[in-house]
C-alpha cells in the first residue's frame, strides 16, 4: 500500500498544485494528516473521476519526505486505472 504524488504545477491562486492519490482512504488521510493537508479539501467521487487530494507543492515535498511515491503524469494514470475497479466497490467518502 501506497501514496502516490504527481508532478503536476496547476496553478490555483499563487500556488502550484499537484495531486496526491493512495491505494487505499486510510492511506491517503493518514498522510494528509501527516502533511498538514485539511481534510476538507478531499475531493470524492462522483463530484470527481478518481479521489484525491490537490497539495502545493510545498505540501508534496512534506509528502515525499514522508514515503509519497513520486511519478508522472503517465505512471499517475496507470495507477489510477488499476484502483478504479477497486474504489467503485468500496467507501471513499469522507469520514465524519
Amino acid at each position: 500500500m501506497s501514496v502516490y504524488v504527481d508532478g503536476a504545477q496547476n496553478a490555483f491562486g499563487r500556488m502550484k498544485m499537484c495531486h496526491m492519490i493512495a491505494d487505499s482512504v486510510a492511506e491517503l488521510f493518514a498522510m494528509a494528516d501527516a502533511i498538514g493537508v485539511a481534510r476538507r479539501w478531499y475531493q470524492q467521487v462522483p463530484a470527481v473521476s478518481f479521489p484525491h487530494f490537490d497539495i502545493c507543492q510545498s505540501k508534496r515535498a512534506l509528502a515525499v519526505k514522508a514515503g509519497a511515491i513520486e511519478v508522472d503524469r503517465y505512471q499517475l494514470v496507470a495507477k489510477m486505472r488499476e484502483l478504479r475497479p477497486w474504489i467503485r466497490g468500496k467507501d471513499w467518502v469522507l469520514p465524519k
